[in-house]
């Protein structure tokens, strides 16, 4: 890495998705948004971008809607999937108020036609946003029912050539077993996709595995709760899992 002045070091990834969950928005709440919470990852989200580094998201909508859960209540998958479609525009737009409260620009791009609240998904537009330094929101995921948010931003990573997908949770990497309910679980520093695939590690679907894993897109699975976490990382700093070949 090269020095740029006298102290900064120059990021490892030039653009990069940020995949985060819709639970990540609620704070301690158990359901819905936590506006403190927004702007606390939307802090971290411009000081990656004051880096100079272009960001893609994708933000899940468990916190107000998940169509699995509505799925297996007895709702028409179809329908259930759409609604958390709709979940996801709804947290991509608070955290653009928040973004750009914060002086970043900030675009929502839905998979879903709704030009009164959101931009209609055209790649070369987006890119354009993000060569001009804009923050690109990827909302309502693929579009299609039966695509979670994880395959979603692996495919948008992908359109996007983005270097590397980085996957913000409550803990710091993949570990063998659930770090939150095992004392002696064991983090790992890199992992394969392979072995994500063969293990059932929970670190995405087993679709933005392969997805990631059939384009060489590196994952790194990082804890969102950790202040400057996402910035670290970035300067070669902190503590995370790498999911690569």
């Amino acid at each position: 890495m090269n020095d740029t002045g006298a102290t900064q070091a120059k990021p490892k990834y030039k653009r990069v998705m940020l995949k985060i969950s819709g639970e990540a928005l609620m704070g301690d709440q158990g359901f819905g948004l936590h506006p403190p919470t927004v702007e606390r990852i939307a802090r971290e989200v411009k000081s990656v971008r004051d880096l100079g580094v272009e960001i893609c998201m994708v933000i899940g909508g468990g916190n107000i809607f998940r169509g699995l859960q509505g799925s297996a209540q007895g709702m028409e998958r179809t329908t259930a999937d759409y609604m958390g479609m709709l979940a996801t525009v709804m947290n991509a737009l608070a955290m653009q108020s928040a973004l750009e409260g914060m002086g970043v620009f900030c675009r929502v791009i839905s998979a879903i036609r709704m030009d009164e609240v959101a931009e209609p998904y055209i790649r070369r537009r987006a890119v354009r946003h993000l060569e001009k330094g804009r923050v690109c929101i990827f909302a309502a995921g693929t579009g299609n029912p039966y695509f979670t948010t994880d395959t979603a931003a692996t495919l948008r990573a992908n359109e996007m050539a983005c270097e590397a997908i980085f996957k913000g949770t409550k803990v710091d990497g993949v570990y063998d077993k659930d770090p939150m309910k095992a004392s002696d679980a064991v983090r790992y520093e890199d992992i394969t996709y392979d072995d994500v695939l063969v293990k059932n590690l929970k670190v995405m679907d087993a679709s933005a595995i392969a997805l990631a894993r059939d384009n060489d897109l590196p994952i790194i699975v990082f804890s969102l709760d950790e202040p400057g976490g996402f910035r670290g990382i970035l300067a070669g700093e902190g503590t995370y899992t790498i999911v690569h070949s």
